[in-house]
């Protein structure tokens, strides 16, 4: 198979968070040859009617490489230049997909057997894949799982902790806003005292680091408001109870604060001959705790223009993935 043409391939299949199906049929096809050429098995694990994961084993998988099937809004085809393929998940993460099927077909060409291929959806909204595989898990002791890393080997992994406020005020014409109460300027109030808490550092991972996503609250300009809200993400580098407690106190009087996820930080395996990173973002190794074996974290491309309109990956990270993932899978093989 040719990793550029695959890439593009799956490319053009549209497969946002959801809509995960076709791209699905396609792998199961694509790997349901492989497995009649060099004796494996694939399967379709059910996730919610409608969605599911794709496995493909050949022989006891000891080993089990492993992405998303889904991506984020919007689609746009793939085109490609000399250095790039471009596309919505060019990199995020199609190409990862591409690189990984190419280096199955590589070594099973080689005789390699004892690894496994679990592609999953849901990733880039609630892991709903991993966590399903999670349940059913197949034996694997190590699971390499592919997110944009440029191909260096990632020692770690932020967490990431979502809060949603809330405010409550007391309506009011604003010409008299002594009558009233502003939900927004309690809410204000506590993003003020949250954007001034002191945020861990940790040594490999790097400064917490906080971003307010949305805001939204009142009716209009000449009524006080009696409602507002606004999300929030924190990155993990490490326990999230002492920063729980922090914004506990910093909300206190002033807005409800709302726990809506809780990602743990990660501090990730390294194998001797690769170079290595620490990402910021979050995947889904957690939610597989540790089903497939002990978790490792690399692919090709860069997360700075993943989830962007300029989406790309290089050309000779693709063909470089292929090597990695060759090589990853004999090292552990014999671990």
């Amino acid at each position: 198979m040719d990793v550029f043409s695959l890439t593009r391939a799956l490319v053009d299949i549209e497969s946002i968070t959801g809509n995960e199906g076709r791209a699905g049929d396609y792998l199961h096809s694509l790997l349901s040859g492989l497995a009649r050429q060099h004796g494996g098995s694939v399967e379709r694990m059910e996730v919610e009617p409608g969605r599911f994961n794709v496995l493909a084993c050949f022989g006891e998988p000891v080993v089990t490489l492993s992405t998303h099937l889904d991506t984020v809004p919007p689609f746009f085809p793939s085109r490609e230049d000399e250095t790039y393929i471009w596309g919505r998940g060019a990199c995020d993460v199609k190409g990862i997909i591409a690189s990984m099927v190419c280096a199955a077909e590589q070594l099973l060409a080689g005789g390699v057997r004892n690894f496994g291929l679990l592609f999953v959806v849901g990733e880039e909204k609630n892991s709903a894949g991993a966590y399903h595989a999670a349940k059913h898990p197949r034996g694997s002791k190590f699971i390499i799982n592919g997110e944009p890393t440029e191909n260096r080997l990632a020692l770690g992994s932020k967490g990431a902790l979502r809060y949603e406020l809330k405010a409550r005020g007391r309506m009011a014409h604003s010409a008299y806003p002594e009558l009233g109460e502003s939900a927004i300027e309690k809410l204000l109030d506590a993003l003020q005292r949250i954007r001034q808490l002191a945020l861990p550092v940790d040594p490999v991972l790097g400064p917490s680091t906080v971003n307010i996503g949305q805001i939204s609250g009142g009716r209009a300009p000449n009524v006080i408001a009696d409602a507002a809200e606004a999300t929030l993400m924190f990155r993990l580098v490490g326990d999230p109870a002492p920063l729980r407690a922090a914004i506990a106190d910093a909300t206190a009087g002033l807005a409800e604060a709302s726990e809506i996820l809780c990602i743990p930080a990660l501090h990730l395996g390294a194998l001797d001959g690769l170079e290595t990173t620490v990402v910021a973002y979050t995947t889904d190794i957690p939610a597989f705790d540790g089903a497939w074996g002990k978790p490792f974290l690399v692919g090709p491309g860069t997360i700075h223009v993943a989830h962007t309109s300029e989406e790309r990956v290089p050309k000779a990270q693709l063909l470089e993935a292929v090597t990695i993932y060759k090589t990853m899978v004999t090292r552990l093989l014999t671990a």
